[in-house]
């Protein structure tokens, strides 16, 4: 069957919008994902004078029998699970249109659950971002409107796919494994499946990121319903993503990847009026309309700055253990236990040094610091942030 990919942009085809009814938000995280302070530590770095600073806490954290471990310390993003769902839903309301919003914590179902205990919430689909190993590297897979009745079975066999297959390394059988799932997801008409920014080499894998890719996209067939267009990452990399689903014969999908503040950089527009509608639009009909938002015009740079800033941003309006930054990233103590850094410094404060590190970074946010961050990720100079418009591929 023909498939047709559209993508528009709300500051060239702002009449894009009006001959549809909803606007779907999708990949979208809450305070339940646990993410790698390793982004924040490479934006550290590259900021003159920070680097210096963590090695100072580096070096002191040794002295006190804790070594700084940025792959497995985490912080989470600031914003609860119903906060999160509202700040999805009113960027799409404000288009005028009615809103579906899927939230997809890394590997946890517990927003979209905690909301479905509210009988009003009861159409908020099931959804995670799984993290699968997949021969010499790990991909983010979008899993969308899971049965609600099977979420935490699911939960418990994705967990334990992830933790054999990436201590087990490459492997013929568990890659067999994933794709056998996968094939029993699909089985599930009103599930969703995305591969969620697919060229990203998040896990530093090298070349081998891009041939796993594709070896994938192979032997999973169509047990992969769309190919996603980031609304967090650089527009080069969404063109190659756009390129590898025309190559593969895959539609095009939006994913926002929201870790902070700023709401989702890009939806689906559709007529559909429930998410299990939408699914069946992408799955059997096989028609994706993506529409960039704004905020997606500005430099990356930038956008990807704020964003780390609400890492490390105060918020006194939030719920008490919950407002300070210290309290919202954890690390093991030395006995490998996981804690909050305000349990792990004295009398619950950052040291005075770090504090002021944070307060430098935090007026970057008003002062500029792009160019510095740049250096954090070579490769990705400011290009026109314009996507191919109109596209439509069979």
């Amino acid at each position: 069957m023909p498939i047709q990919s559209i993508v528009t942009s709300q500051w060239k085809q702002p009449q894009a919008t009006e001959e549809f009814t909803t606007g779907v938000s999708l990949h979208s995280h809450t305070s339940v994902s646990e993410e790698t302070l390793g982004f924040i530590h490479a934006m550290f770095v590259a900021v003159p004078g920070l680097k210096r600073i963590l090695e100072f806490y580096g070096e002191r954290s040794a002295r006190c029998g804790v070594a700084l471990d940025y792959a497995r310390a985490n912080w989470r993003p600031p914003l609860q699970p119903k906060m999160a769902y509202d700040l999805e839903a009113r960027q799409v309301q404000r288009l005028g249109l009615n809103s579906l919003v899927s939230l997809t914590d890394h590997d946890a179902i517990e927003a979209p659950m905690l909301l479905r205990t509210v009988p009003s919430s009861r159409h908020i689909p099931v959804s995670l971002e799984w993290s699968a190993p997949f021969g010499r590297t790990i991909f983010h897979l979008g899993i969308h409107n899971l049965p609600s009745r099977d979420g935490m079975e699911w939960m418990r066999r994705m967990a334990a796919y992830t933790a054999e297959a990436g201590s087990a390394g490459s492997c013929d059988e568990m890659d067999a494994r994933l794709l056998s799932m996968l094939r029993e997801l699909h089985e599930s008409p009103q599930v969703l499946i995305v591969f969620n920014h697919p060229l990203w080499d998040l896990h530093k894998v090298g070349a081998a990121h891009g041939s796993e890719v594709i070896r994938f996209l192979r032997e999973a067939s169509r047990t992969i319903h769309a190919i996603e267009l980031n609304g967090l990452r650089h527009v080069r990399e969404n063109r190659d993503a756009a390129q590898l689903a025309r190559e593969t014969g895959h539609l095009v999908i939006s994913g926002g990847d929201r870790h902070g503040l700023e709401p989702n950089a890009n939806i689906n527009l559709t007529c559909a009026a429930s998410f299990s509608e939408f699914v069946e639009e992408i799955r059997v009909d096989r028609v994706s309309h993506v529409h960039f938002m704004p905020q997606y015009q500005e430099r990356w740079e930038q956008r990807i700055l704020r964003s780390t800033l609400n890492a490390v941003t105060d918020f006194p309006e939030f719920m008490p253990g919950w407002q300070r930054w210290d309290e919202r990233a954890f690390h093991p103590d030395r006995d490998g236990v996981m804690r909050s850094f305000a349990e792990l410094w004295p009398k619950g404060h950052a040291p005075r040094l770090l504090q002021a590190a944070i307060q430098v970074v935090r007026l970057g946010g008003v002062r500029g610091l792009s160019a510095p961050l740049s250096l954090a990720f070579p490769g990705v100079n400011r290009v026109e942030h314009e996507l191919s418009v109109g596209m439509e591929w069979v």
